[in-house]
């Protein structure tokens, strides 16, 4: 018990949104103290032994950088945990981090999920955060979170939808009563886009570029809807010639990279329409009146407010800072332990 005590004087509780692409963390009375990407760099040695190098931005930096021995791994993929171990040493690194290093640190932790999530993730997740020093582990579903640091009134009775889209999730969730009532989750967000743009570039440009390439092309020029020849932005880029096979200078349009990422917007949109076909007529009422709310990264691709209102004809608005609405969420419901008690999930 006086241990527990002690713990609990050094360590400030903290929320985490573990993402595929984004790992940020929340310290009760401080806020958002880290975002940063979720790559851990591991060093293989002779035996095959795991050495972790460096973790979030510094790692980011080695991904398609590093010698055979050095891996850059992204430990989290959809959503979930990929790879057990790493995701132990990511999630110590910055529960440490959080609180300047201190070794002697066992704070209470909640983090967020995707909603579509098994029993046997949810378990990793908190037997991951258990290891890595947490003191008690509580989950919360990401769109819930979302709609929390969003500004939504989940607790009123009646209906908000919120879609947050992430790296490797995208969750749509209608929320009355501080409860989801109808959901969907995919495996379809960012990540996908910068699939998609990868492969197109091959296939168009016969050219090879990297994960960092595409995402960069994807925040620059990517948009949701058709682009007209005024607004048809030029963006240069560089990457390997597969026919020549050297490195090589290319020029890329906005066009092309509609084009490229259609299909997985396309399916976010319908992922959208699913949820409002299946929700209660009351709550329908609601949603007109209310519109649609985006949050994640993914929110901020330009137009994809456009299209999703042209597809629904609801009114669509994107949160402030929607690339943080689900970790303010979450630390949100850590500093009030009522809501905390209401809205996790066991």
């Amino acid at each position: 018990m006086i241990f527990d005590w002690l713990y609990g004087v050094v360590s400030n509780d903290l929320a985490i949104d573990l993402g595929t692409a984004t790992i940020l963390t929340f310290v009760k009375g401080k806020g958002i103290v880290s975002s940063e990407p979720s790559v851990v760099a591991v060093h293989y040695d002779a035996s095959g032994d795991k050495k972790i190098l460096a973790v979030g931005k510094d790692a980011k930096e080695m991904v398609g950088r590093t010698p055979g021995n050095i891996v850059a791994i992204r430990p989290m993929k959809d959503g979930v945990i990929a790879d057990f171990e790493v995701t132990e040493a990511m999630l110590r690194h910055f529960i440490q981090k959080a609180h300047h290093r201190t070794t002697l640190v066992r704070p209470r932790v909640l983090i967020c999920v995707p909603s579509g999530i098994t029993e046997v993730e949810k378990r990793a997740v908190r037997d991951s955060a258990l290891a890595a020093s947490a003191r008690e582990v509580y989950l919360i579903e990401e769109p819930m979170a979302a709609a929390i640091g969003s500004g939504l009134p989940i607790s009123e009775p009646s209906g908000s939808i919120i879609v947050d889209i992430g790296g490797g999730t995208t969750e749509v969730a209608v929320i009355s009563l501080a409860g989801i009532v109808q959901a969907k989750s995919i495996r379809v967000a960012g990540d996908k886009m910068d699939e998609a743009i990868i492969q197109y570039m091959k296939r168009h440009y016969n050219l090879l570029i990297g994960e960092s390439t595409a995402e960069f092309i994807k925040k620059e020029i990517g948009c949701a809807c058709p682009i007209a020849d005024e607004d048809n932005k030029i963006l240069t880029v560089k990457g390997r010639d597969l026919s020549g096979g050297i490195p090589k200078t290319f020029t890329v349009e906005a066009s092309a990279i509609y084009e490229a990422i259609k299909v997985p917007v396309q399916d976010i949109i319908e992922a959208v329409c699913t949820v409002l076909e299946r929700t209660p007529p009351e709550l329908s009422a609601d949603i007109v009146d209310r519109g649609i709310m985006l949050s994640g990264g993914g929110a901020l691709l330009t137009k994809l407010d456009v299209a999703l209102h042209e597809r629904t004809g609801l009114p669509v608005q994107v949160a402030h800072e929607p690339e943080n609405a689900v970790v303010l969420g979450t630390g949100k419901v850590l500093e009030e332990l009522d809501l905390l008690k209401e809205i996790t999930i066991k």
